[in-house]
């Protein structure tokens, strides 16, 4: 699948105004239209080796396993389709290697991280995430949040036991619910999203969301549509500017034109070996 000029990405990072580390990780595989964030947490700087290990393990398992990639089987439980299964066991595959460093090295102990990844595949975004990174889809000029905070304001709010606005002002916002490497086991929260031409997505950390409110980055990357560097300079610069207590991370991709997935020479020999059309 060739994703030159059909998708234009812009990633940025940075500390913040308090924390002199930074604990959250970004990257990306532009050859096969992935992007990772994952935002760290622990003692000393176990949280920069919890996200710094989920994004380097997803990123290596998901180039790894790409040309396997065999179009549009579907999994007959969940429904969804074989890219974003692989997705969700590449962040499981972290969850596991991070859990087992943090059990073993005492200076890792209770690190875990956030994630939030999406795979570009087929006209969609395959998407898998826990923790309380954030997706955001721009639409038409609106914003929509894909992804749902695995988090306590989030679950006392599902309970019915605040209403958001007194969520936020009464329960700890930092607490999440789940996360890679905390736990033995984690669920991984999966979905799928139709794209079309001109959507923008935005992958963040809380250190953005928690400063800045959805209103602000809708204008934001309205108004930088064209310009995603500049879009992701400026929302950096907005939760810095509200005191930048945490690390800020943005990844912004827009969509630029279709992208379908070839079959590659391993499809195209499988299929012939079990008499596939």
């Amino acid at each position: 699948m060739a994703l030159q000029g059909k998708i234009t990405t812009s990633l940025h990072t940075d500390p913040g105004q308090v924390r002199k580390n930074n604990e959250d990780a970004i990257d990306e595989d532009d050859k096969i239209g992935l992007l990772i964030l994952a935002d760290g947490m622990g003692g000393y700087k176990a949280g920069e080796i919890a996200s710094g290990m989920c994004v380097a393990t997803v990123k290596d398992i998901m180039g790894g396993q790409w040309p396997l990639l065999d179009g549009e089987q579907r999994d007959d439980k969940s429904g969804m389709c074989k890219a974003t299964l692989m997705l969700r066991d590449a962040l499981s595959t972290a969850h596991q290697a991070i859990h087992e460093v943090s059990a073993s090295q005492p200076q890792c102990e209770g690190m875990g991280t956030t994630a939030v990844a999406v795979l570009f595949f087929n006209n969609r975004a395959s998407i898998a995430h826990v923790g309380d990174s954030r997706l955001y889809r721009l639409r038409a000029n609106q914003l929509e949040q894909l992804t749902t905070d695995h988090s306590l304001v989030e679950e006392m709010v599902a309970r019915g036991l605040y209403s958001r606005e007194d969520a936020l002002k009464n329960v700890n916002s930092n607490i999440v619910t789940r996360a890679l490497g905390i736990e033995p086991t984690v669920d991984i929260d999966m979905l799928e999203e139709p794209l079309q031409r001109d959507d923008v997505l935005l992958l963040c950390s809380d250190g953005l969301t928690d400063l800045v409110d959805d209103e602000l980055i809708r204008l934001t990357l309205t108004q930088n549509v064209a310009n995603l560097p500049q879009a992701g300079e400026r929302l950096i610069q907005l939760a810095n500017e509200r005191g930048g207590k945490d690390n800020i991370s943005v990844i912004l991709a827009r969509i630029d034109g279709t992208f379908v997935h070839k079959p590659s020479w391993f499809d195209s020999l499988r299929k012939r070996l079990q008499g596939e059309p």
